[in-house]
């Protein structure tokens, strides 16, 4: 376990602000993937409270929530993974974002050079993190199936988007 929180402070493989792709598909979503993506790239406070509420308000949709951070390395390396994946699967799962350990100021300028489809719920105090299964450290990524139940949290970054798919499939469709 603390192999991946020593893994935060590495710089070798950071994101490197390629542009996002293109979210015009999430468009029209089902009523609560589309209030979702409503809040596209917003940072959203409230801790736990909040983010229960929008847990339950998803509920009927498998979710992926990936918690990060704007000074987390690997972070940044799996950003992309994670935007083509809700670029690709966004209208069946619903993702989110959970900024944990992080000054609001860096985690905003941050979404700026890279955009999500989704939002980030602002997490300083690590509660939402903790409450996920993920305080070991970062990145840190829990799946919940459509009944709203966690089924698994990977501790560690994503490699590629072919290796997150997997897990999506596997963990939040439940069809692997």
């Amino acid at each position: 376990m603390v192999l991946f929180a020593g893994a935060c402070g590495g710089s070798d493989s950071v994101y490197d602000g390629s542009p996002p792709p293109d979210y015009s598909g999430l468009d029209g979503s089902s009523p609560p993937l589309d209030t979702l993506y409503s809040q596209a790239n917003d940072l959203i406070p409230g801790g736990t409270e909040a983010f229960d509420r929008q847990m339950a308000e998803l509920r009927g949709f498998p979710a992926v929530v990936n918690v990060w951070a704007s000074w987390c390395g690997p972070c940044r390396a799996e950003f992309p993974h994670f935007q083509q994946a809700s670029a690709n699967l966004g209208t069946e799962v619903a993702f989110l974002g959970v900024n944990s350990q992080d000054s609001e100021s860096a985690a905003a300028t941050f979404l700026e050079s890279s955009p999500l489809p989704y939002p980030s719920f602002y997490d300083p105090d690590k509660k939402i993190t903790q409450s996920l299964g993920a305080g070991q450290g970062l990145p840190a990524t829990a799946f919940f199936n459509a009944a709203g139940e966690r089924t698994y949290t990977k501790l560690g970054p994503y490699n590629d988007e072919a290796e997150l798919e997997i897990d999506i499939d596997r963990y939040a469709l439940e069809t692997g």
